[in-house]
């Protein structure tokens, strides 16, 4: 059986790797051309590790272009795994590969189907996600699924570790499914039908933190959109910060204060327990690190030594320009 590899995003590189140190034949191996995956939040570069094991790699603007189905064609795959690709592939190219391609979805399927399934999960507060390993189908995350495994969600995750998790949970799906594909089998089960509508795709100005809503719901917020993705955002005056972390306080906690207002510093031995307080519509939570649009980075001791009292930080005094956002 002749597999290839399609992917870009960090959390399938363990997963490549794996199979090829089993020692697994991979016939090559279909990039996003560098230019487009540094626009990309959690983009790798596969280069290095095709090269390791002498795989050709070769980079693509979309795996639907004329480019990438002349290469699809050369190949003559039985199988293509497509693992950390965010674009849609479309059926006539599906049809290119003899027995199909594999694709994981980082939900328990049929459950937040569509985009960013991690980054919803956490922003909506929920307490599990999973990985899903499925046969793509003409319909989005709609494939008959080859096997699922749950992911728990603690208070403590943030997008990063639980993506951590999904490309370990790639890997071992991968691993126990390609000896039955080399057997001959296909393993799948129908995907059950659910009310909901998919996911929708995430900008960056959808970062936009909203102080009025609770401080569980922004800190949900900002761990959902911490790096490696753009980050949550607000301003203070007229200057556009990005929050990469913050912890949660007892709601009880400064129940007169204005949302969005800084009440101030949060000062410690442990510099990482350093940062400024800021009310929420409901509760608290404190500012452990920032950093500016021009590159100014605040955290720990720095961050608490800021004289930021009694100031407000603002959700609704901006314009839009490209991709992000500035203060008017």
């Amino acid at each position: 059986m002749k597999m290839g590899w399609i992917g870009f995003h960090i959390e399938g590189v363990i997963a490549l790797r794996a199979v090829l140190e089993r020692g697994f034949q991979i016939a090559a191996c279909i990039t996003l051309r560098p230019d487009l995956a540094g626009k990309r939040s959690g983009a790798a570069d596969y280069k290095p590790l095709c090269q390791e094991f002498g795989i050709p790699c070769y980079e693509v603007a979309n795996i639907n272009d004329d480019k990438s189905i002349a290469i699809l064609k050369e190949l003559s795959l039985d199988v293509a795994f497509v693992i950390g690709w965010s674009q849609i592939v479309r059926p006539h190219v599906l049809k290119l590969v003899r027995v199909g391609m594999i694709g994981a979805h980082a939900s328990l399927l049929p459950h937040n189907r569509g985009r960013a399934p991690i980054n919803w999960a956490l922003i909506k507060g929920e307490e599990e996600t999973g990985n899903s390993l499925i046969w793509l189908a003409e319909d989005v995350d709609s494939g008959d699924i080859i096997e699922q495994e749950v992911i728990p969600i603690t208070f403590y995750d943030t997008c990063a570790s639980l993506y951590k998790q999904v490309a370990e949970s790639n890997k071992e799906m991968i691993l126990r499914v390609i000896p039955k594909l080399l057997a001959g089998e296909q393993p799948k089960y129908r995907q059950s039908h659910m009310n909901e509508e998919n996911l929708p795709v995430r900008r960056p100005e959808d970062g936009l933190i909203q102080w009025f809503i609770s401080g569980v719901e922004i800190y949900n917020f900002v761990r959902a959109l911490t790096r490696p993705y753009p980050g949550a955002f607000s301003w203070l005056d007229g200057k556009l910060w990005t929050i990469w972390q913050c912890a949660l306080l007892p709601e009880t906690c400064f129940p007169e204060a204005q949302a969005g207002e800084v009440i101030g510093p949060v000062r410690s031995p442990i510099e990482g327990s350093c940062g400024q307080v800021v009310a929420c519509g409901k509760g608290s939570i404190i500012l452990l690190e920032l950093e500016s649009d021009d590159g100014e980075l605040l955290s720990g001791y720095r961050l608490s030594d800021q004289q930021w009292h009694g100031k407000v930080w603002r959700d609704g005094e901006q314009e839009y320009i490209g991709d992000r956002c500035a203060s008017r």
